[in-house]
């Protein structure tokens, strides 16, 4: 604590321009200014330096808190791994135990051969994976934004090979952020975000499968929920931090904008 009398130093300056002085020490540091215009002229610098830098940062602000830091996000992806080790264990030993029974276990799994289409679990895996590593960005949470809408869509109907349209998910509160592409195997996915009023980011996974058509399929790991269906040769996810009656609508109104 600074005792009344005493001299100025930097630190009273630098409090000043923080807003932490009491009222008595300010009126003494404002009144030891006034004789000392340098020192006055470098407040203000400090001042105006200090504004920039919140105008330029205030975006941040308005920014959901990263769902990796969240003590709850941190304990279920801790749970998550911790799990996935058990589950990892589980399937060597019942490997083991199938293996005395004879090969046909194994070349089921591994499918047919190329051309044969992605297991189920992993197109589920990517589409969430690409959800957990971009809904998390600030600065570039898509590689294209929505302003320039047209040539997004364009481009990611080019490289998955079928024409796309943004969904218009307005009506849900999602707004289209913008999309990237994605490695897919010997492929590229596209995928599309969009973000509501509470912070909430959604996105669209699109990629070709030449899997049977199938219904909608929901999955949950961890907070993400997930609705995937196949549909002519295409692969769809509709990824989110919501329950499955929040999202089940919106997958709908996706598939019926992107299989029209």
């Amino acid at each position: 604590m600074t005792m009344p009398g005493a001299p100025v130093g930097d630190d009273d300056l630098a409090a000043l321009v923080d807003g932490r002085l009491t009222p008595e020490r300010r009126a003494a540091v404002e009144a030891w200014l006034a004789e000392h215009p340098d020192a006055a002229a470098r407040v203000e610098a400090d001042r105006s330096q200090r504004d920039d830098l919140r105008a330029r940062l205030a975006f941040k602000v308005e920014e959901p808190i990263p769902s990796r830091l969240r003590i709850a996000n941190i304990r279920v992806a801790r749970r998550a791994r911790s799990l996935s080790q058990l589950r990892a264990v589980a399937a060597a030993v019942a490997l083991v135990a199938l293996g005395g029974a004879g090969g046909w276990v194994a070349k089921d799994v591994a499918g047919t051969g190329q051309g044969a289409s992605s297991s189920p679990v992993a197109f589920v895996s990517d589409a969430v994976g690409a959800y957990r590593t971009f809904v998390v960005e600030i600065a570039h949470p898509v590689e294209v934004r929505a302003g320039d809408e047209a040539h997004l869509i364009t481009w990611l109907s080019k490289r998955i090979g079928k024409p796309l349209k943004a969904p218009d998910l307005t009506g849900f509160g999602f707004r289209l952020m913008g999309g990237r592409v994605l490695p897919a195997g010997a492929g590229a996915a596209a995928m599309l975000m969009y973000d509501d009023d509470a912070g909430t980011r959604l996105t669209v996974y699109v990629r070709a499968d030449k899997g049977a058509e199938t219904a909608f399929q929901f999955m949950r790991e961890g907070e993400v929920g997930t609705f995937t269906w196949l549909d002519r040769g295409f692969g769809f996810a509709v990824s989110a931090k919501a329950d499955r009656d929040r999202l089940l609508p919106i997958a709908e109104a996706v598939y019926k904008d992107l299989g029209a």
